[in-house]
């Protein structure tokens, strides 16, 4: 298996000191005699050369009979100086514009589960393998197929993946980060068109939230990341089968994404269950959103997990949005809204099929805040299941104000085309298999058919005939 180890990850002393062979004769000399420079560099030592006499030909007048220029220059660009620090195997350096530059190797690295640690092979022919935060920028700058190896983000530090088009991405081992208390802050930003981005197998995307918890999310308490993993303004992207654990709040933010592809992912935040000693008794994690979507269209998410402590995913504008194939526990299960008051108020044309939703607050949602302005139009829920529902099966309302139900809603916001079909489970006989919560003539064309959620109470201001029966 052949991989490709960027010089940062096994010199991150040196990088910095790469010079670029443009403008830098030592380095131009060394470029340009690549062959005479791995012979050289393969005994060189600084003990070894005190004197212009004992310098090879191509280099004695480049690099001014400097040792420790010499010594630079032969990690950058010798391949049999890097060889013994890097694996056995190597090949004739790729070098970059920028004067860094990727050596093919052979790369096997100790990678962690949700649970367990394993230790992986990676394959892939990837142009640089990247270890070092310090390196990311220069490899998503330099290559279009990078390995992201158990790379750790210090504190204020996001791990900044604007991707070349058509570039592809895996995360490998434990990407960690640093302690931010700052709600501005965004720990991962991908941006890019037509890339894919995956994770190898057993690696884990660790997002320190426990740094963060204190039951109050982003609604108070103290400051944190207030998205994770922010998705922006990308065109024919893929991300598939990632791992990613314990977010401060809401993991996935995807804006202005223009067709956009999510399979395979599992995001895991039952840590934050448990209360801690600034929780007050509550879970210690809190609006813990798995994936809100904002002014995209063409989104498809697909055979998911999530287990968190607020909506498993919540669409609150764009269009053609298909979500399939999920598994939501512990959450509000999957929403439209809050819409209104925001930017932008429109949610057209989405599908919620074939998933389930456990031991939730809510089944299926659409709320609206209390006098705006906005449409919700064409919404299915369609082969739904759903069990251990705390509070609604169903649950539609328009009387939202401060992020929270008044019982007073209004009519600003209208939402029609909304289709149940063979939505079906069982409530907690406190809650409601069904609350639909209208504005005046703000709701029309509601379609329910094969609905069957039972255990719980009942309340709707629709017409009757046309409620859940």
């Amino acid at each position: 298996m052949r991989s490709i180890l960027f010089v940062a990850a096994a010199l991150p002393g040196l990088i910095s000191a790469c010079t670029n062979p443009k403008s830098d004769a030592c380095a131009s000399a060394f470029s340009a005699n690549l062959a005479s420079a791995s012979a050289f560099c393969a005994t060189f030592t600084t003990a070894k050369v005190t004197a212009t006499t004992a310098l090879a030909a191509p280099f004695a007048s480049a690099c001014s009979s400097k040792t420790s220029k010499l010594s630079v220059e032969c990690s950058c660009y010798a391949t049999g100086a890097v060889a013994s620090t890097t694996a056995a195997s190597t090949t004739t350096p790729k070098t970059w514009a920028s004067g860094l530059r990727c050596i093919q190797t052979t790369v096997t690295t100790s990678t962690t589960k949700a649970t367990t640690t394993a230790s992986a092979t990676i394959t892939g022919n990837y142009d640089c393998t990247v270890t070092a935060y310090a390196s990311v920028s220069s490899a998503v700058k330099s290559c279009t197929n990078i390995l992201l190896s158990g790379v750790s983000a210090p504190a204020s530090s996001t791990l900044s993946l604007a991707l070349q088009t058509g570039a592809s991405l895996t995360f490998a081992g434990t990407t960690s980060f640093g302690t931010t208390v700052d709600s501005d802050f965004d720990p991962i930003v991908l941006t890019g068109t037509d890339i894919t981005v995956t994770g190898a197998e057993g690696h884990v995307i660790e997002g320190n939230g426990a740094a963060y918890w204190d039951g109050e999310g982003s609604n108070g308490g103290g400051d944190k990341p207030d998205h994770f993993f922010v998705v922006k303004k990308v065109k024919n992207a893929v991300i598939s089968n990632l791992n990613i654990k314990n977010w401060p709040t809401h993991c996935f933010y995807i804006s202005g994404a223009a067709g956009l592809t999510m399979t395979g992912l599992t995001l895991d935040n039952t840590d934050g269950d448990a209360p801690n000693d600034l929780s007050d008794g509550d879970p210690a994690a809190h609006n813990s959103d798995g994936f809100d979507i904002s002014g995209s269209d063409t989104v498809t998410l697909s055979n998911i997990k999530v287990y968190n402590q607020d909506d498993c995913v919540a669409v609150t504008s764009g269009s053609n949005v298909l979500i399939t194939g999920m598994y939501c526990s512990g959450g509000h299960g999957l929403s439209i809204g809050s819409i209104g008051g925001k930017s932008n108020n429109t949610v057209a044309g989405v599908t919620f099929s074939n998933s389930q939703i456990v031991n939730s607050d809510n089944g299926c949602r659409i709320k609206t805040n209390y006098d705006t302005t906005g449409s919700v139009t064409d919404v299915t829920y369609q082969d739904i299941t759903m069990s251990g529902i705390s509070d609604y099966g169903i649950d539609i309302q328009q009387d939202y104000l401060n992020g929270g139900p008044t019982g007073d809603p209004s009519n600003g916001v209208t939402i029609s085309g909304i289709t149940f079909i063979n939505v079906t489970g069982t409530v907690d006989s406190d809650g409601y298999d069904y609350y639909i919560l209208c504005g005046d003539g703000s709701c029309s064309d509601f379609t329910f058919e094969d609905v069957d959620i039972t255990g719980g109470q009942e309340s709707c201001n629709y017409p009757s005939t046309t409620c859940p029966t």
